[in-house]
């Protein structure tokens, strides 16, 4: 029969999936399509350093995402991946509303959509929220070096 409190300690794995697979995602894109194209949206945006700061999100998309994905030290992690999500919320998405979804047309080739809002910005926060507080789940990094910590401590 299905146990409420056994299951929910597996809710962490398909936040750990989506947050870390979208962070990865978006990481390999930017690298896809140059640095140089991302570096010149943030100087656009008047972000200072825009070639150190296109590369610095390069890597915290990739290697954070990475760590979420794998549950490898979640709570460092989590920080440079929220201001990375908030650099993007206030500066480019905000303006835009709430909503990620905007349907601008629909025409015979598809729907039309205009520019995302802050939406998904706080989805991810809040998963990286629940990440922090709740933990990575089974089958994470995190927990495997916690175990092997305590009996390291119980060796002693």
């Amino acid at each position: 029969m299905f146990n409420r409190l056994q299951s929910s300690s597996w809710a962490p794995i398909a936040l750990r999936f989506i947050v870390g697979y979208g962070f990865i995602e978006h990481g390999y894109s930017k690298l896809l399509k140059g640095p140089d194209g991302f570096a010149s949206i943030l100087h656009a945006l008047n972000v200072p350093a825009p070639h150190l700061m296109a590369w610095l999100t390069i890597l915290v998309e990739l290697f954070g995402g990475l760590a979420v994905l794998l549950g490898a030290f979640v709570r460092i992690a989590s920080v440079p991946m929220a201001v990375v999500l908030l650099t993007a919320m206030f500066t480019v998405h905000l303006r835009y509303g709430f909503s990620s979804i905007k349907i601008l047309a629909v025409t015979p080739g598809g729907a039309i959509f205009g520019p995302p809002g802050y939406e998904c910005d706080l989805l991810y926060l809040a998963a990286l929220t629940t990440l922090v507080l709740a933990g990575s789940g089974p089958f994470a990094i995190d927990g495997f070096l916690a175990r092997r910590r305590i009996a390291g401590d119980e060796a002693i």
